[in-house]
């Protein structure tokens, strides 16, 4: 079962998603909280696999939220939610370490595959912030690309090859495949090149090859 904590300061969303996601079958709804603070709390007692976050709440907001569950010890995965498909707040987000960001009006189907996408360790945006987020990357400077591309130098080929893989959207077994390696060994190459980088996961991975090539990833 993935052990799922919901953070949002309407109860009304709290029940929906927590009917959504129970009625799967393999995802279990282990707590709720209704601001930052108390998301941050709940995550240190309940230790949940994936967090859905919203990112506009009172007090402690989302955002501030993600940061700070992103230093707790083996922290869960977070999926920020939001009614609002704002840039700004894909960008925050995903610097403050969420590895998902989603829509609240999203398919409960889709709502469920994001869970399980996570949850296995890979990163799960909608489409349409995706190509938004992807599209923003062609209209920076040169000197933010080659700054990406001098850290990402610091990575070995194969290291270079799995992490330009991720950054495709690929998961750990479908990069396996398309290098010919083992999914044990692809997990691998992704914690030692996140950990060379200095990032705390896939997605911020995947933003940094998107900074140094960007015309390499065209919109969907």
């Amino acid at each position: 079962m993935i052990r799922v904590l919901i953070v949002d300061d309407e109860a009304l969303v709290r029940s929906g998603l927590r009917m959504i996601l129970e009625a799967t079958g393999d995802i279990a709804v282990v707590g709720e909280a209704r601001d930052g603070a108390a998301a941050v709390g709940e995550a240190t007692r309940l230790n949940p696999d994936v967090m859905l976050v919203d990112v506009r709440m009172p007090g402690m907001d989302g955002l501030t939220a993600a940061a700070e569950i992103g230093r707790l010890p083996d922290p869960p995965k977070v999926i920020m939610l939001t009614t609002f498909d704002l840039d700004e707040y894909v960008h925050l987000a995903l610097r403050a370490g969420a590895v998902g960001f989603l829509l609240k009006d999203t398919p409960p189907r889709d709502l469920a595959s994001a869970v399980r996408t996570v949850a296995a360790g890979n990163a799960m945006l909608s489409p349409s912030v995706t190509k938004r987020l992807i599209s923003s990357f062609t209209e920076m400077g040169p000197s933010r690309a080659e700054a990406a591309r001098r850290r990402l130098s610091a990575l070995t080929y194969r290291e270079g090859q799995v992490v330009r893989a991720l950054a495709q959207g690929l998961s750990n077994a479908e990069i396996g495949r398309r290098l010919s390696m083992s999914e044990a060994t692809v997990k691998a190459h992704v914690s030692h090149a996140l950990a060379k980088l200095g990032l705390a996961n896939r997605v911020q991975a995947a933003i940094l090859v998107h900074e140094a090539d960007p015309l390499a990833y065209p919109c969907p």
